[in-house]
């Protein structure tokens, strides 16, 4: 199944530039692995240690937040689109 992801400006370094790429797989997890073949360095950048969607990383599935759906499980369709956007932190001051 192709699956496009938009890829954010920190990451776009790892797929030259492209603001946009389409990776293979049944769920988030396997899209994820898909990236890092494809483009190496993704992954570590996006789940951590344990295997876990990284806290300041969030990935949306057709506009829905993975974490409210199965996590990295989510399955995803042919035609589906991810987002990857970092967290954005700050205060008031």
């Amino acid at each position: 199944m192709a699956v496009t992801v938009k890829i954010p400006t920190p990451l776009r370094k790892l797929t030259n530039g492209a603001t946009s790429v389409d990776a293979e797989g049944s769920t988030i997890g396997a899209i994820v692995e898909s990236l890092d073949a494809s483009y190496p360095g993704m992954k570590e950048r996006l789940v951590d240690e344990s295997g876990d969607l990284r806290h300041f990383v969030n990935i949306y599935l057709n506009g829905e937040d993975v974490r409210y759906l199965a996590g990295l499980n989510s399955a995803v369709g042919d035609r589906d689109e991810l987002s990857i956007v970092p967290a954005v932190a700050g205060g008031l001051r």
